[in-house]
């Protein structure tokens, strides 16, 4: 007689450690939904309180386009800055064996660590007219704390990790056969950099910036202090909307940082958008040769 196999058949369906869609779907939604969506539309509820005509008046009061120019073209040069020097700290590295490099790669997260406020009362006492590097830079009519010189330079300062950190796995995942190639068929360095190692890392360049931008663009602690804080020169959105909820104008409030979420969230729909067709160049590439 045949022997018959006791044991159930096995399932088609892949093992998963955390079982369940729908279960870890709803608490996913729940999650996002108490963290992000309700304090969202809390904000845009509380705007639609204002009529038009007051919504208008408050979003393009001059010294509230003054203040959003500022607070994003502040972010965007800071974040530029960064994808440069961050891409180099990030080369440094995972490129080069020297003495003390655990203790600059942990310095590299420091400002994932200290408080913002801390770091802009550094930063001040470092930049000020009398400060150690201020007082060396007065003289050539260089000013940066109490300035919007001062403001790039702390957002250049809290956004560095996040380029660092996104584009280091990358270059330690690279291939550095294809530099050698490209040198050993007479490329330069400039042509091996454009050509090889640049598409290579430039999905996580675009990560790198958008996050540092997209972290700059809110940022009050570290910018305060040194900024100076004077109407239509150097004052951030961020303070006008703390000045509002100081004055109980909570509409105004709102408004102000709707419009901020508004224009922070087209921006980084633009960089994921150029960020994926990156993306798939680099992955056309990689298949055609």
């Amino acid at each position: 007689m045949p022997i018959l196999n006791s044991q159930p058949a096995r399932s088609a369906a892949p093992f998963r450690v955390i079982p369940g869609f729908n279960l870890t779907l709803g608490f996913t939604l729940l999650y996002l939904s108490l963290i992000v969506l309700i304090p969202l539309s809390a904000v845009f509820l509380k705007t639609f309180t204002l009529s038009w005509s007051d919504f208008w008046e408050t979003i393009t009061a001059p010294r509230v386009v003054a203040s959003y120019k500022l607070s994003f073209g502040a972010a965007f040069l800071a974040a530029m800055v960064n994808v440069v020097f961050g891409t180099l700290v990030a080369w440094v590295l995972v490129r080069y064996r020297f003495f003390g490099k655990k203790i600059i790669d942990a310095l590299v997260d420091l400002p994932f660590a200290l408080p913002t406020a801390v770091a802009g009362i550094a930063l001040t006492a470092l930049y000020a007219p009398n400060g150690w590097i201020g007082r060396l830079l007065e003289p050539l009519g260089i000013k940066i704390a109490f300035a919007p010189l001062g403001i790039v330079v702390a957002l250049v300062f809290i956004g560095l990790p996040f380029v660092v950190r996104t584009v280091q796995p990358v270059l330690e995942e690279a291939e550095q056969e294809l530099e050698e190639a490209a040198a050993s068929l007479g490329a330069n360095r400039m042509q091996t950099l454009s050509r090889v190692i640049l598409p290579t890392i430039a999905p996580a360049l675009l990560t790198g910036f958008a996050m540092a931008f997209a972290r700059a663009s809110g940022e009050y602690g570290s910018v305060i202090f040194i900024a100076g804080n004077m109407p239509m020169i150097s004052e951030i959105a961020p303070l006008l909307i703390v000045t509002k909820l100081e004055q109980y104008d909570y509409a105004g409030a709102s408004a102000i940082a709707a419009v901020m979420l508004l224009i922070s969230f087209a921006l980084l729909l633009a960089i994921n958008l150029l960020q994926a067709r990156a993306r798939h160049s680099t992955e056309a590439k990689r298949k055609l040769t």
